[in-house]
């Protein structure tokens, strides 16, 4: 069933947003959320499909590893995900920041949830998926929430 869901979401989009919680569940092949997380990133390397996130992404996928004695896997993150096929990074710049402002203003959402809100907002993204159903509130674009698909 949410399979099916989600593969219907997809179909609707061509241009979506990640929320970190996506990637972390793919890079650890979350038992529960992997078989949700496998064919976004397909239906991502395809060519007519594109997303984007924040760099605040970046931040958060790199702690854990930091974490970790010697840091292997930030060299791997790296590789991974800098060039992902249609994957685009947005840093934050102040366009970004002042779209951010004002969703921070306007939905409660906490600053870095803002700024990926802005990115995608910015990007023209018409999705954002997700594990965190805040980005609901946000009404400019649709939002997926993995957890509800189970």
């Amino acid at each position: 069933m949410g399979l099916t869901r989600l593969r219907a979401f997809l179909r609707r989009h061509r241009h979506i947003a990640l929320d970190t919680s996506v990637f972390i569940d793919q890079l650890e092949n979350h038992p529960r959320y992997a078989v949700l997380t496998d064919p976004i990133f397909e239906w991502l390397e395809r060519p007519d499909h594109g997303a984007v996130t924040s760099t605040i992404t970046m931040t958060e996928l790199l702690v854990q590893p930091y974490r970790e004695p010697g840091a292997p896997r930030v060299d791997e993150f790296y590789a991974l995900l800098a060039r992902y096929p249609n994957l685009d990074w947005i840093a934050p710049d102040l366009e970004v920041a002042d779209i951010a402002a004002r969703i921070r203003a306007q939905y409660r959402l906490r600053t870095p949830d803002s700024l990926q809100a802005a990115t995608a907002l910015r990007a023209q993204a018409t999705a954002m998926v997700t594990n965190d159903p805040v980005f609901e509130r946000v009404e400019a674009f649709q939002t997926l929430v993995l957890d509800r698909l189970l």
